[in-house]
């Protein structure tokens, strides 16, 4: 189990804090580190270590420690190393902080005098420790350690040193002139920084013509005073004009090509072991402006992109078997299932540059390639290629004699495959032996004309990258470079799901050319600062005060355990009091809930002992309403909940409905679909005119919960999925935008035909139901009118029970209830039924209302963009989703008041922060107004490929993470009831307090025996089968043959005991074991008649998912426990 550094240094500070003698002990150990830091006798390895333990330091921030420590090192007692005219210059420039450097002195004198020394600032390791940093960095510059790239010198080992130098001193560079106001702080724009250039550049050249001949830029006393090219180097760097960040984020290819794939400097190995320091930007808790948060994410994303394509080309191109044929030409042997020999290439189309740009607008070229060699399902994967999928064209020449066992070890990864070039491109269109278009998207062929594509041969229109075109055709015509696009032989394709890197980019890139808008009450906490709990709901103007919970509650019982520290007071709508209150029930939220929200930040316990006890707090007010009767048919009856939330689930729900931003931490089996759902319908019916955006990580994550939603009282009319998983959804019904624009089609046929026998009831023409205009006609001038002369008339004859079932003016409509509507025997009740006619009437007119734009828009891409950007209350999408149609949601006009996000603790950082700005501001301010985040950092992390990106880059945490290190209040659900206690025990440590629902204890088929087996849980050590343990056919591609068929074995065993197939899944840790499992099932399982498990998938992929029985196989690269059942 791995050891938190900061956590048991703690604990060892505050044992050491526990006398005074301890304290002066601690105090001559910071005087023995500050007389170490001042020695320059550490070696080069000792400095680095140093180095690298402060860089972890700094990126452990949210320790209180570590912080109050390393903060004093970058505070304001750094002024006292300024020269006098920099500290007068400073203190002009910050008058604020004139009063607090005073404050700061005094205080620092008056500790000196209590310990009888005079005060000396320089003897301070907070006022010397960055100036002496530069010093020696300085030093290092100037010393034998910095090996340089003469002239003529290209020896591998000064190379690969000096390119990692370079790449050091840019990142330095870059930041050292980051485009932000040194001292407010705030971002500053192009014309900003070109203000200040001038201003600068203005206010220097009045100083020397001021001072001349007498001028003097250093003191002689200075240390640098006699590097005159020192000097020149620092003047020219400060007042260069430098390039713009976004221009040079704009002028970048977004495809990687072979120069950046194989430079270890920019992409590391996978083999990195966390020692020493890398060229690379960091994720970690704060961020200068978010076009610092946008930059860091961008390049990041690039490399980790460009490091995944890397190791696809290394995967694909040596099963192409390249050679050199007898006419010099290269060729190939073999075939390769993501690889294809290009026929031919040629570019098509070149653009002129748009106005003030030099690269061309766009660039097009055509590709032809043959499919004859494959078998039918590797030839259906390629005509699977479909427009904006990206492909790679690769040039291959290999050498002509095969490369020794020597040579091979010493030469790169590109030498051995024979790859001279690699770029990218976009797929336009796609076309058949005969030129007939296919996979086309655009609507110039209809389904029912669409024909299976002819022969073997297929042309892809492409689109190249116009910025590396241009660099390229530069250096051609530049440099006598060969010419690339002459040399393309090979083109490769990726898998779709991990292909959408170029779109995810061009949001990146398309946000730092926008004023990017984010909630003013989420700006400062996003980039790490201000109060942790500012955006918590507590804290939020306009909130709810009466929420009506709707279906939350199962009984007056269930709603007073949800609020324990409160004395809960039932009342009617006359406010006396309830003494027989039935559920819904609507609460009235006192000021005091603020006291009790369930929420954690720290190292606090969730336990009932933080909450007020029962009766001590205030008195919560709840009203029990009846609430109106929905209609007389079934299908006019609410869907109701059955789920017995806790009080933390209902503390996550008050929270979620509430503006500002919500965190809910979700071990296993704590329900927290069922919190976010129950959440949703809460949402929808107290703020009916607000729209949800759902975001998740997985398809499968996002189609749980969307048929959870299917379950409450949401209309399916306002519920939208959109993506590729939406077919894979449990219900009759299809929520893609062509199944709703379908549905909503079939249904205002359905509600005309019930309006035209609405109209034969009354006994008026029946082309009234021809349109939804003519039906709305209809609905004001023959149906609303009635409604008020019943109703009128019904206001004067209250004291006859049968009036109403005798002038209730629909009453032949309703006459094919399953029911009768009216008894005749209370005018109450036959009134409330009265109203619940009228309601379905009113309802079904209204839905012909919302059906009116399906008939004035015509064609269906209107009407499924109406029926996204205005119809639809909650739209759910997975992540990837989100970025990759970013732009045309912002063309739509796509808007949304909330957004909840399953997953988020799986999600990459920046994949969470794209869905939030998948809107246009308004007026300069940004619409969202609740940001409701669902996950649990305790299970896996983002999938992160490269070690490097991954420990380093800090890559891998996600948006959820960094706001649990910030200290930002969260919710832990604490009651799961997924396993049996035993089994939850496995995992349960790992929570502050995570317990178990009554029923895991109560049920009895958790006190049952699994037949066949004789413990709940057990590890099995597999020994090596026929002689062989772990193997790797290829590189990270992990089986174990033993393992496998033990795994195999086990589900048989249990499948003729008599377990369901469908209740069990078999897991394991590794994709090639995966596949080793499924083959050992198809050849053992088939051949038995035995059905295959429910399920066989990596432990990642079964994330958020359950079963009754799971079998796991771990596959370690140790021969310790390998099995676990």
């Amino acid at each position: 189990m791995r050891i938190e550094p900061w956590p048991t240094l703690n604990k060892q500070t505050r044992l050491k804090m526990d006398s005074a003698e301890k304290v002066d002990e601690t105090i001559d150990k910071k005087e023995q580190l500050r007389a170490l830091l001042q020695e320059r006798e550490l070696t080069i390895a000792e400095k680095t270590n140093y180095l690298l333990f402060l860089i972890n330091a700094f990126q452990s921030l949210e320790d209180d420690i570590v912080s109050e420590t390393v903060l004093k090192l970058a505070s304001l007692q750094l002024w006292h190393s300024l020269s006098p005219g920099r500290f007068q210059m400073e203190i002009c420039l910050n008058p604020h902080l004139i009063r607090k450097w005073r404050k700061m002195t005094k205080k620092e004198t008056k500790e000196a005098k209590k310990l009888g020394k005079p005060f000396d600032p320089s003897a301070s390791l907070e006022v010397t420790f960055l100036r002496d940093l530069i010093e020696e960095f300085l030093e290092i510059l100037d010393s034998k350690v910095i090996l340089l790239k003469r002239n003529g010198d290209e020896e591998n080992h000064m190379g690969e040193s000096y390119e990692q130098q370079v790449d050091d001193s840019n990142l330095l560079q870059f930041y050292e002139g980051f485009e932000i106001d040194d001292h407010t702080g705030s971002q500053m724009n192009d014309d900003d920084v070109l203000l200040a250039h001038y201003s600068r550049f203005q206010a220097f050249q009045l100083f020397a013509f001021k001072e001349i001949p007498k001028l003097k830029l250093v003191s002689e006393e200075d240390p640098c005073a006699s590097k005159l090219n020192f000097l020149i180097e620092v003047l020219v760097s400060f007042f260069e004009k430098r390039q713009s960040q976004k221009d040079a984020i704009n002028a970048l290819p977004l495809y990687p090509n072979e120069k950046i794939m194989w430079d270890e400097s920019l992409v590391p190995s996978i083999n990195y072991s966390g020692e020493g320091c890398l060229a690379l930007p960091k994720l970690n808790l704060q961020f200068l402006t978010l076009h610092d948060y946008l930059l860091r994410n961008f390049n990041l994303f690039r490399l980790e992109s460009t490091y995944e394509i890397r190791e696809d080309i290394q995967e694909a191109v040596p099963h192409l078997l390249a050679y050199i044929n007898s006419e010099g030409d290269p060729a190939f042997r073999g075939w390769s299932r993501m690889a294809v020999p290009v026929k031919e290439f040629k570019i098509t189309e070149v653009k002129q540059p748009n106005i003030g740009e030099v690269k061309p607008s766009s660039v097009t070229a055509e590709v032809t390639y043959s499919i004859s060699s494959y078998k039918a399902y590797i030839r259906s994967e390629w005509d699977s290629i479909k427009e904006h999928d990206v492909l790679f064209l690769l040039s291959i020449r290999p050498s002509f004699e095969p490369l020794s066992q020597e040579e091979a070890a010493k030469s790169t990864v590109p030498e051995r495959l024979g790859l001279q070039f690699v770029r990218g491109c976009e797929v336009v269109e796609i076309r058949d032996e005969e030129g007939i278009l296919m996979n086309d998207f655009t609507g110039r062929i209809k389904r029912d004309e669409w024909k299976p594509p002819k022969g073997d041969l297929r042309t892809v229109v492409v689109a190249l990258d116009t910025a590396q075109y241009y660099m390229d055709v530069a250096d051609v015509a530049g440099k006598g470079a060969e010419d690339i696009y002459g040399t393309f032989n090979i083109l490769m394709r990726r898998k779709p799901k991990e292909n959408n890197f170029k779109a995810i980019l061009e949001s990146i890139r398309d946000l730092m050319n926008e004023t990017c808008i984010v909630p003013d009450w989420l700006h400062n906490i996003f980039l790490g600062y201000g109060n942790p709990s500012a955006a918590q709901w507590i804290n939020m103007p306009d909130l709810l005060e009466v929420v009506d919970f709707k279906d939350t509650f199962l009984d007056a019982d269930h709603l007073r355990k949800s609020f324990p520290g409160f004395k809960v007071c039932f009342v009617g709508a006359d406010h006396k009091e309830d003494l027989d209150p039935r559920p819904p029930f609507r609460v009235t939220l006192p000021k005091t809930m603020q006291n009790s929200t369930h929420s954690l930040t720290g190292d606090q316990i969730s336990s009932h002992e933080t909450m007020p006890t029962q009766g001590s707090g205030e008195k919560i007010f709840v009203e029990a309403y009846i609430p109106p009767d929905p209609g007389p048919y079934p299908q006019d009856q609410p869907k109701q909940n059955s789920v017995r939330f806790t009080p933390t689930q209902v503390g996550a729900i008050i929270s979620g409905i509430q503006p500002g931003l919500t965190m809910v931490v979700g071990p296993p089996g704590t329900g927290k679909t069922d919190t976010a759902v129950q959440i949703l319908n809460v949402l929808y019916h107290n703020c009916p005119s607000q729209r949800t955006l759902i975001i998740t990580h997985s398809n499968q994550a996002l189609n749980d919960l969307f048929e959870k939603i299917m379950e409450r009282d949401v209309p399916a009319r306002y519920l939208l999925r959109l993506g590729q998983g939406e077919q894979e959804l449990a219900t009759d019904l299809d929520f893609s935008r062509q199944g709703r624009v379908n549905a909503m089609l079939v249904r205002r046929l359905e509600l005309l035909s019930e309006v035209e026998r609405l109209a034969r009831s009354l006994k008026l023409p029946e082309d009234v139901g021809y349109t939804c205009e003519t039906a709305g006609y209809f609905w004001l001038v023959n149906v609303y009118s009635r409604w008020e002369q019943f109703l009128d008339a019904c206001s004067k004859n209250q004291d006859k029970p049968t009036f109403v079932k005798d002038r209730f003016p629909f009453i032949d409509f309703f006459s094919n209830t399953p029911q009768p509507v009216f008894t005749g025997e209370s005018f109450q009740k036959d009134m409330r039924s009265a109203k619940g006619c009228f309601r379905h009437l009113s309802t079904m007119f209204q839905e012909l209302e919302e059906c009116r734009a399906f008939e004035l828009l015509k064609s269906t891409a209107d009407r499924a963009n109406y029926l996204m950007t205005k119809q639809a209350k909650i739209v759910a999408m997975t992540c990837t989703h989100a970025a990759l149609k970013r732009k045309d949601f912002l063309q739509l006009g796509f808007k949304y008041d909330n957004l909840l996000m399953e997953e988020s603790a799986q999600i990459l950082e920046i994949e969470t922060f794209i869905p939030m700005l998948l809107q246009r501001q308004e007026d300069g301010h940004a619409r969202l107004k609740r940001c409701i985040l669902i996950g649990d950092h305790h299970q896996l992390p983002p999938v992160v490929k490269n070690m490097a990106f991954q420990k380093y880059s800090h890559m891998d945490q996600s948006l959820f993470t960094r706001f649990v290190r910030l200290g930002i209040p969260y919710i832990e659900l604490n009651a799961q009831g997924r396993a049996r206690p035993s089994l939850a025990k496995l995992y349960n440590w790992r929570y502050r307090d995570l317990g178990d629902l009554p029923f895991v204890h109560e049920d009895s088929i958790f006190h049952k025996a699994n037949a066949g087996f004789s413990y709940e849980y057990q590890l099995v050590d597999v020994p090596d089968y026929l002689g062989k343990g772990e193997t790797a056919p290829s590189p990270w591609f992990y089986q174990n043959e033993g393992e496998a068929e033990y795994i195999v074995s086990v589900y048989m065993y249990m499948r003729l005991l008599g377990y369901p197939a469908s209740k069990i899944s078999i897991l394991t840790t590794y994709n090639g074991q995966k596949l080793l499992i499924r083959d050992v099932v198809s050849r053992r399982c088939t051949a038995c008649g035995i059905a295959p498990p429910s399920k066989v998938t990596t432990v990642d992929k079964f994330q958020g998912q359950q079963n009754d029985f799971i079998l796991l196989s771990l596959s370690v690269r140790v021969l310790l426990v390998t099995y676990v059942m």
